[in-house]
């Protein structure tokens, strides 16, 4: 019986985006969360584990750093997904891989299946994450893998030692089926995830956390640093009062306003 093994994202906080004087986002100082959509994922591996049987293994690897200033969010993030079904987490940490790129990512999920003996039926993963949304790594594993490959997933079920997948597509929903082991990308349309019981959250800290570095790992990738900046778009109001005696006096001053901004034409 094969496992299941949902990718996991700690992932900035978009809520909680902290700017330096310049202007810049400080990223170091953005805590991290579990990705939404990981939570859709985790919900679904439940389901799936009903019919499939197995174990639930979820693998974290840490994108932004530094590593010891990220353990204690790193942690709480791996911690929330065994409460939220996962029976054991893999977490690859490493100064040498951050900032994360897709194909360096998808490398280290692909060497820690291999490290953690993992056998997977099925490898799920969000559709995108919540702070670079590349939709990247799920396309990306199941490359380097040679398996079938499903995206935007909204609707799964196992028939036959097949996925049956419902998809989401731009115009359409498009059913289609693929030999297991696959790896899906699911939607956030594919389920509503309960949020874990206080039961659920005693038991994930007796679940194991396994902690690896580069060094521990074959196969991952060099990582291509880029060296972006990041910075807070400000809007600011020109506050520009409009008076006149009438409704029609103040409308023709707005127009003529609005026509030397260039936002309409006359």
């Amino acid at each position: 019986m094969g496992d299941i093994v949902v990718l996991v994202k700690p992932a900035l906080n978009p809520d909680m985006v902290r700017s330096k004087p310049d202007g810049t986002v400080d990223i170091d100082a953005i805590p991290l969360k579990l990705d939404d959509i990981d939570a859709n994922a985790l919900f679904e591996a439940q389901k799936l584990k009903q019919v499939l049987g197995g174990k639930i293994a979820a693998i974290l690897v840490l994108t932004w750093g530094p590593a010891d200033k990220r353990a204690k969010d790193l942690r709480m993030v791996a911690q929330e997904a065994l409460a939220r079904g996962a029976d054991e987490a893999h977490i690859v940490a490493d100064d040498s891989i951050i900032p994360g790129d897709p194909v360096t990512t998808a490398s280290a999920v692909i060497a820690t299946i291999k490290k953690a003996g993992l056998n997977p039926d099925i490898i799920l993963v969000a559709e995108a994450s919540i702070d670079q949304t590349t939709g990247q790594i799920a396309g990306r594993i199941a490359g380097k893998l040679g398996l079938p490959f499903i995206s935007f997933a909204r609707k799964l079920e196992v028939k036959d030692g097949k996925i049956v997948a419902e998809r989401d597509l731009e115009e359409h929903i498009e059913v289609l089926e693929a030999p297991l082991p696959a790896v899906v990308s699911v939607t956030q349309e594919i389920n509503e995830p309960r949020p874990p019981t206080l039961i659920q959250i005693r038991r994930a800290a007796k679940k194991p956390q396994n902690y690896y570095k580069v060094a521990d790992l074959e196969g991952v990738a060099t990582p291509v640093k880029q060296g972006l900046e990041y910075k807070i778009l400000t809007v600011s109001r020109k506050q520009t009062i409009i008076e006149g005696d009438t409704l029609e006096e103040i409308a023709e001053k707005l127009i003529s306003l609005l026509e030397q901004e260039g936002v309409i034409k006359l």
